[in-house]
């Protein structure tokens, strides 16, 4: 993933040249009412030459919201912008409720007799139709009524295979679509007053409500930003916004959970 060393000296520091990323948006909400999940956030992984000294800024996509009746909101976009870098994945589409599904990173699931919405290319997949699964990072939406939300996509960039990005599945009367890998949130049909989010800081969708009055419980996963580079280059000069950062297999880890920036 990394060229040989190139130190680059700022202050007396040993700077990195090159980072790996992922970046992933905020899943889209569940639409409500015989609708469909909502899609996942968009997901970008790769690696970027960096400049030293220059402030990175980092945006994490909030998840779309869900009404009482009717289509699910889109995600919100995340990104990694700063000097020559400008990475932003999209966020997920809203899952439709008495609707088609909306256009996103993933698009979202579309409500009985309806279509689904569409990915962006590079970023994730098409939602199901006819109260069928959001798309996933990995998967198309599955089609019919509970659809199953696509699958996400793995990265294994904090060193562990972790998926993101999953679509939010789909509901109609007594079918429950089953949330896709990378945490989309579960169908829900019966009026149990179970929660159907996506899981926060995964980029999924938030699963489909067929009762209309709780659809507010139904919002997409926020999501998520992680660099990292050899650790034979000094830590990050300064880091803002919520973070973890951890040294493992060789690397310098940073994963933003909520927006901030970071400086090499």
């Amino acid at each position: 993933m990394f060229a040989a060393p190139n130190f680059l000296f700022a202050g007396g520091r040993n700077s990195a040249s090159s980072i790996d990323y992922l970046v992933v948006a905020g899943g889209g909400g569940g639409g409500s009412g015989d609708g469909g999940g909502g899609g996942a956030g968009g997901f970008k992984s790769g690696s970027t030459s960096i400049a030293p000294s220059v402030t990175y800024t980092v945006t994490i996509g909030a998840g779309g919201t869900a009404v009482a009746t009717g289509s699910g909101n889109n995600g919100g976009n995340s990104s990694l912008i700063g000097g020559a870098v400008s990475i932003t994945s999209t966020g997920g589409g809203g899952g439709g409720g008495g609707a088609v599904g909306k256009n996103g990173g993933s698009g979202g699931g579309g409500a009985m007799g309806a279509s689904g919405g569409s990915g962006t290319s590079g970023q994730g997949n098409d939602g199901g139709s006819n109260g069928g699964g959001g798309g996933g990072a990995g998967a198309v939406g599955a089609d019919g009524e509970g659809g199953q939300g696509g699958a996400g996509a793995s990265s294994s960039i904090t060193g562990s295979v972790v998926y993101y990005g999953g679509g939010g599945g789909g509901s109609s009367t007594g079918y429950e679509g089953a949330g896709g890998i990378g945490g989309g949130g579960r169908g829900t049909a019966f009026g149990d007053g179970s929660l159907s989010p996506g899981t926060p800081n995964t980029g999924g969708g938030g699963g489909a409500n067929r009762y209309s009055g709780s659809g507010g419980v139904n919002i997409g996963g926020s999501g998520v930003v992680i660099v990292r580079y050899s650790n034979v280059y000094s830590p990050a000069i300064s880091v803002t916004g919520t973070y973890t950062y951890t040294v493992s297999g060789g690397y310098r880890i940073y994963k933003f959970t909520s927006s901030g920036s970071i400086t090499f």
